[in-house]
């Protein structure tokens, strides 16, 4: 393949289907395919119609016959329990085998769907590849959950059984799981066939509890002790791999579908030609298995690619201190890093001065890359002047899978602008427009979209519904996806994503950009985090209204910071965003993988009722913001 980011990109695009076809050729097919692209639906397309291979038997089995069986393929790392273990190909390899038996025992067949509600432990990796081994399509829910949202997700996906522990473990406290899991199954219409529970000491809850019913409750010791290990099925590449419900504070949960073939491609390609990440790298993903970086890179990427992925049981803060990530990379001589920019800014408040870094050596980190959340240039200055390492930011979302804007460390290092996820990867044909769908100049704000095929690994549909993701993703724009985001591209081609486009606020007939005024904010060095909303105002129609938290041992009065902040937003916005208003609060609504939680936070504002989305970190930070956000009287 051309070496260069720019030779690359415009191979994607000016042939994606010989370009997928030569990147396919990477992955061990049981049935090659012949054609990259089947647009015979069009607006919905698939990835190697033809194709048949097995996502489990390339993330295991390959690289064992290869006479890689003893390298290290997981590492988990729990914080919370003060332990560390360690698999090799071959281990995992027949964990996974057997517990691929386990599901066959219990009815589980080609396309029958697992929902996974597994903390972060090796167990939540073993069952994902053995779903993956039987052609089986499996669900995994983020541990913890409530039962109302366990139950959507039950009579959406119909499962065939449930694979879950008896709890997970917090800083602070256990959370029973299977209390949860029986009362969802009470609330759903679809009933389970089986729950497999793997145990966990010091929880009061085990199957054992719930026998008697219709739905049969087993240890997953017991059934594994007399499972026959089941080698893996090849399915078409068009085959479900799995379904991930995104998280929306209205609505029914939308099942994101990812395919076997596509996303295989993707994530082999993505971890050379990105993060630059093969044989012998170790990558720490600081994410969950629940969401979709967890699937992408914590399980699927790094074993596809032959690299050692550790698995982190643990918070970025308080397990036990602020120096938790840097131990890790220690610990396990970690190459490439991927965090959210949020678990930087917790650190940063903590730990301003990055002291708890001298405490160990991270001199085997190449990289540190970041998504889920804006990554403000204060956070990206600080991480690099405190790691001394390209710090990398990348832009996607749950429905893509992978990133649709990064700098490709693996083609090529290129320069790194302040606020830019740098360029579109290959694959992603990334244009500007305006609300009519025309094209917008270089450097003028409009609707990221994304020129239909999107590459393969992306969202095939929703789950059930072809007709739902059409009117969500592809009716707006004809012929694009669109993002729901909006943003730029500058003239050399760097995009710069400022915000969901709900977040552009209309004031006084200016269309501003509150991810801009964040930006402004973030920058004020007593501020570790910040949200910006547009609050309904009757003369203007919005308004711009700030919230901040402060870095530990900031000693600033609200008026003076609010007045330095101000002048800040007038000088670097204008006074045409008629920015007046700062708060300072103890913290901001979030939800668990790090999103702040602006729409729910401009509901509050404008008095309209708002619903608190089952994802959220904290639901007594909504409660602690209530005086803040709610107009008075």
């Amino acid at each position: 393949m051309p070496a260069t980011y720019a030779e690359t990109y415009a191979a994607s695009s000016s042939d994606p289907e010989g370009f997928w076809l030569e990147a396919a050729a990477s992955l061990a097919w049981d049935k090659k395919p012949t054609c990259a692209i089947d647009d015979s639906r069009a607006p919905i397309y698939s990835w190697y119609p033809d194709g048949m291979l097995n996502v489990s038997y390339n993330a295991l089995d390959r690289h064992v016959l290869a006479g890689r069986g003893e390298a290290t393929a997981l590492v988990y790392d729990s914080a919370v329990l003060g332990i560390q273990q360690r698999f090799s190909y071959s281990q995992l390899l027949e964990q996974v085998a057997t517990f691929a038996g386990v599901l066959r025992s219990q009815g589980v067949g080609q396309g029958d769907r697992v929902l996974i509600y597994l903390p972060m432990i090796p167990r939540a990796h073993i069952a994902m590849l053995a779903c993956a081994r039987i052609g089986a399509v499996h669900s995994v829910v983020f541990g913890g959950f409530a039962p109302k949202e366990l139950a959507a997700r039950i009579d959406d996906a119909t499962p065939a059984a449930i694979v879950t522990a008896t709890g997970g473990i917090e800083p602070s406290r256990r959370v029973e799981y299977l209390p949860a899991i029986a009362e969802a199954m009470v609330m759903a219409t679809h009933q389970i066939p089986a729950v497999i529970v793997a145990h966990r000491d010091g929880f009061a809850h085990e199957p054992a509890d719930y026998a008697g019913g219709t739905t049969a409750w087993h240890d997953w010791d017991q059934l594994a002790a007399g499972a026959e290990p089941v080698a893996a099925v090849p399915v078409p590449a068009t085959h479900p791999l799995y379904i991930l419900y995104t998280s929306g504070t209205t609505g029914a949960p939308k099942g994101v579908v990812r395919d076997s073939g596509g996303y295989a491609v993707a994530m082999d390609w993505s971890m050379r030609n990105i993060y630059g990440v093969g044989p012998g790298d170790t990558m720490l993903t600081a994410s969950d298995v629940g969401w979709v970086v967890g699937h992408s890179y914590i399980v699927y990427g790094p074993l596809i690619a032959g690299a050692t992925t550790v698995l982190y049981e643990g918070k970025p803060v308080g397990t036990p201190d602020a120096g938790a990530f840097w131990r890790l990379i220690d610990d396990h001589q970690v190459d490439v890093f991927f965090t959210a920019p949020t678990a930087l800014r917790a650190i940063r408040k903590a730990d301003p001065h990055a002291e708890l870094l001298g405490n160990h050596d991270i001199g085997s980190l190449k990289a540190l890359f970041v998504a889920g959340e804006r990554l403000d240039p204060d956070t990206y200055e600080w991480a690099c002047e405190k790691l001394g390492v390209p710090v990398i930011d990348n832009w996607w979302q749950t429905e893509t899978g992978w990133p649709i804007a990064s700098n490709p460390v693996g083609l090529e290092l290129l320069e790194r602008k302040p606020g830019s996820p740098t360029v579109p990867v290959p694959g992603y044909r990334v244009e500007i427009v305006d609300g009519f769908g025309a094209s917008v100049p270089a450097g003028e704000e409009g609707n990221i979209v994304i020129k239909l095929p999107l590459p393969p690994g992306t969202l095939a549909t929703l789950w059930g519904n072809d007709q739902r993701f059409i009117d969500t993703y592809l009716a707006t724009f004809e012929g694009y996806y669109s993002t729901g985001d909006s943003g730029y591209l500058d003239a050399d081609g760097y995009l710069f994503v400022m915000g969901r486009t709900d977040d552009v606020i209309n004031v006084s007939g200016h269309r501003l950009s509150t991810g801009a005024m964040e930006q402004v904010l973030g920058a004020h060095p007593a501020v570790a985090e910040c949200a910006v909303i547009g609050v309904a105002d009757a003369l203007k129609g919005q308004r711009p209204s700030g919230y901040v938290v402060l870095k530990s041992g900031s000693e600033i009065s609200e008026d003076a910071l609010g007045a330095e902040l101000v002048a800040m937003v007038r000088r670097e916005i204008g006074p045409v965003a008629d920015f007046r208003e700062v708060r300072i609060v103890e913290a901001l609504p979030k939800t668990r993988s790090g999103k702040i939680l602006r729409k729910t936070m401009r509901q509050i504002a404008d008095g309209k009722p708002y619903s608190v989305p089952s994802t959220i970190e904290d639901p007594a930070v909504i409660q602690d913001l209530l005086p803040f956000l709610r107009p008075a009287g």
